[in-house]
């Protein structure tokens, strides 16, 4: 499973807004690259691919192919609002090592 946060499904559903997207979520994987090996990926889709695993909470549904699931279960999708950082963040129990900005991981 892959839980979100409340911080992070109202920003999902603000920027899902803004684009004028009424159905779908946000698509969440994991390529090889970054600092660290792997990094994070987002995508706006109106509906799940076959094959997803498809995760709703607080209003907000994400997306995800099974191989990224691999490296993404059991983690928690939340949204820092800190000025100088502000953007989504994984609180991913699977990293075995983050880059100093977050936005990539090793398993």
């Amino acid at each position: 499973m892959i839980q979100i946060s409340e911080t992070a499904a109202k920003k999902i559903r603000t920027l899902m807004a803004k684009q004028g997207i009424d159905e779908g979520g946000l698509r969440v994987g994991v390529k090889g690259g970054g600092c660290s090996g792997l990094s994070y990926t987002f995508a706006w889709e109106k509906e799940p691919r076959t094959g997803d695993e498809v995760f709703e909470e607080n209003g907000a549904k994400i997306f995800v192919d099974k191989k990224s699931y691999l490296f993404l279960k059991g983690t928690t999708l939340d949204y820092d609002t800190a000025l100088l950082t502000q953007g989504f963040v994984f609180h991913n129990p699977n990293a075995k090592q983050t880059c100093g900005c977050g936005s990539s991981f090793g398993a």
